[in-house]
């Protein structure tokens, strides 16, 4: 099955109608997958080298979170390649996504993205979350890279809106994850768990998503 082939099947399963508007966005999926690969060989963006798993394990596992995430200010913590924040981006140019991530190679790998893309919804900040201040309250905090809900919490709270107590911070896992949500740090506590499932995946996923007392 060719790639196109792969997206567009997964796009349908996972309710996209098949039209030129979903052509459009797949075409533009398929280019940022295309450039992953590209910046792969020199700087080794992600340990997955086959592009099919990339398009699987990446854009697609991306896709899954979008109908989950409440509001139009997303903010991607330790985004690295841009995941899942930029097809996010490219799903909803309506909406506003700040990728931040501290690691210089990777944020000029998002930068040429945004360029070659012309994705007007994005900002990068080069720079750790917990050290990034802004005037702006984000909707969703979201992560795919971070270690522990914990630390995920700890270093990205400044960025909710705690005094609307309407931000939620949401943490794409696979299992396992009950001794963090008792570690959660005071004032935070588990909202729900949302099973996914990806077309093409054969393994588990869900989204820990985590509200503001």
């Amino acid at each position: 099955m060719t790639l196109n082939a792969q997206l567009s099947e997964a796009m349908h399963a996972l309710g996209y109608n098949p039209n030129l508007e979903t052509i459009k966005l797949e075409t533009k999926l398929l280019k940022y997958l295309a450039l992953i690969q590209k910046w792969n060989e020199v700087h080794n963006l992600t340990a997955i080298r086959n592009s099919e798993a990339m398009l699987t394990h990446h854009i697609i596992d991306s896709l899954v979170v979008i109908p989950h995430i409440a509001g139009t200010k997303i903010a991607d913590i330790g985004s690295g390649a841009g995941l899942p924040g930029i097809p996010i981006a490219i799903m909803k140019p309506d909406w506003r996504v700040t990728l931040i991530e501290s690691n210089k190679k990777k944020t000029a790998f998002q930068q040429q993205v945004i360029i070659e893309l012309e994705l007007e919804n994005i900002e990068i900040i080069a720079d750790r979350a917990e050290n990034y201040q802004t005037n702006s309250q984000f909707n969703t905090i979201i992560s795919r890279a971070l270690s522990s809900l914990n630390e995920f919490i700890n270093m990205s709270a400044h960025l909710g809106n705690n005094e609307m107590q309407n931000s939620r911070f949401v943490a794409m896992k696979a299992s396992n994850v009950e001794q963090e949500i008792e570690n959660l740090p005071d004032g935070y506590s588990l909202d729900k768990i949302v099973p996914l499932s990806v077309p093409g995946l054969n393994a588990e996923r869900q989204l820990i998503i985590i509200k503001h007392l």
